[in-house]
């Protein structure tokens, strides 16, 4: 059962965190993507405005894209192997004997 629930966990967190970096770059829900207080703070302390500029570009906001579509094409795969993950995990962690 633990196993399962694993699965299922994982399953989910895989297709919320890539739906999460499909959006957030593009999307003015999120907020501002590259004008933000943490981000303006690194750069003025590091001296390296050029970080700012990079994370605002598109090329930077298409690989954080990029990575949620991978995100949510290991959930799917996931889902389509529940049975032979859960049973492996069930193999890696056998139940205790008494």
């Amino acid at each position: 059962m633990v196993e399962r629930l694993t699965v299922i966990f994982f399953i989910i967190l895989c297709l919320l965190l890539g739906l999460y970096l499909i959006l957030a770059p593009w999307d003015a829900l999120f907020g501002p993507w590259a004008d933000n207080y943490l981000l303006a703070f690194l750069t003025d302390r590091l001296g390296m405005p050029i970080i700012q500029q990079t994370i605002a570009s598109t090329w930077f906001r298409g690989a954080v894209t990029g990575l949620g579509v991978l995100n949510i094409i290991i959930g799917v795969w996931e889902m389509f192997s529940f049975n032979k993950t859960v049973a492996m995990l069930h193999k890696l962690n056998p139940p205790p004997t008494k």
